[in-house]
């Protein structure tokens, strides 16, 4: 049996738009602030707390009972990277939940959700009604917040918090990726049979993993590498992660990749299909509240094929803004025509809006990392 920890903490959750949430605390005491957003994912909670995209964000979950299948180890690999994690870490600001599962049960779980915030310093916040607060993000869009979990002695103080609110800094407006990026690169599966250079704007694991089972050799750089030190790898393709925050932010990252596209085979996941986009001319706008869930649909427009996918993102491609690029929209989404990727009209370059790797689910568009690397082979 997990051993559990006894919630009975005040807390409070405070929108910029004046609007108050009270609920029980959880996790770490203390204060965070962030951009309030939602996920309707309804599993998946160790990979969602530790993607690296969720930095700078206060996360809520629709899903009605979260935790209650624990929480597994950091130490059980598969190709030498973290099975169940995203990161090596928590990277949200907090969570907010509607009722949290005291005593998970499952085979690999080793502690409970509960006790995993409180380790990793993260507040969260349960009992509230998150189909409300959803709602309300859903009209407004996205806000910042502040969610402070009280100790058992002390009063949450609404007036103070309103007032706190009203001046904390939008982590969009910094280069959240340069806090998620590696510092010094890092190699795997040296004895591959195709060698990738993976520039990290926040890396999944789950990416990191693809690529490893189809025996490719990755060398994980900094965000902010310049072209020619890519290169110097001789590498066979390069590959643009996924990360947080505004996509502008990356100038050197842009930079680089615009330096790229004539060399080598290329593809990009979530910011870095922004990224690319950026690179070639284009442009990226912020979502009123973003795509956060594992069944947004992406229509393939070469064959009328839609496939169910995985997401996480926040800002998108500006379509009209292809025009007069080398790129072309690939896929679109059907619910509100957003871009969802694009591809190089005669180069081996392509990105996607979604997370093929999924973790969670659906993995439908797997097959996107075996596209890759045929265009590595062939090129």
């Amino acid at each position: 049996m997990v051993p559990k920890l006894n919630s009975c903490k005040e807390a409070i959750l405070a929108l910029e738009d004046g609007t108050i949430f009270r609920g029980k605390g959880f996790g770490f005491v203390g204060k965070t602030s962030g951009e309030v957003v939602f996920s309707t994912s309804m599993v998946g909670y160790p990979e969602a707390l530790t993607d690296p995209s969720y930095k700078g964000q206060i996360l809520t979950l629709t899903y009605p009972l979260v935790g209650n299948y624990g929480v597994p180890s950091y130490n059980d690999l598969d190709y030498n990277v973290p099975k169940y994690f995203e990161s090596e870490k928590i990277q949200v600001q907090g969570l907010i939940i509607h009722e949290l599962c005291h005593e998970p049960y499952h085979w690999a779980s080793e502690r409970t959700l509960e006790k995993w915030l409180s380790d990793e310093k993260i507040p969260g916040i349960y009992g509230i009604d998150t189909r409300r607060l959803t709602k309300k993000l859903r009209a407004h869009g996205v806000m910042l917040g502040i969610l402070q979990v009280f100790a058992d002695e002390n009063e949450p103080k609404t007036n103070t918090i309103l007032d706190e609110v009203k001046r904390i800094p939008d982590p969009n407006l910094t280069n959240l990726v340069a806090q998620v990026s590696v510092k010094t690169p890092i190699e795997y599966n040296i004895s591959g049979r195709r060698k990738v250079v993976l520039i990290d704007c926040g890396v999944k694991n789950s990416i990191i993993r693809n690529l490893l089972k189809r025996e490719i050799n990755v060398i994980r750089v900094p965000y902010d590498f310049s072209a020619k030190e890519v290169m110097e790898y001789k590498p066979d393709g390069v590959f643009l992660s996924n990360g947080p925050g505004d996509p502008k932010n990356c100038v050197a990252t842009i930079k680089c990749i615009g330096e790229l596209i004539e060399n080598i085979p290329l593809m990009g996941i979530c910011l870095g299909a922004q990224i690319l986009t950026l690179a070639m001319g284009g442009d990226t706008y912020k979502l009123k509240y973003g795509h956060r869930s594992q069944n947004q649909p992406a229509l393939d427009l070469t064959n009328n094929r839609c496939y169910i996918t995985t997401q996480n993102h926040g800002y998108a491609i500006k379509n009209e803004s292809l025009s007069g690029t080398s790129l072309k929209s690939w896929f679109i989404n059907p619910n509100d025509k957003t871009v969802e990727g694009v591809k190089h009209k005669d180069r081996p370059v392509f990105a996607v809006q979604w997370h093929p790797e999924a973790a969670p689910g659906p993995y439908d568009t797997e097959f996107l990392f075996d596209t890759f690397l045929k265009l590595m082979e062939i090129h």
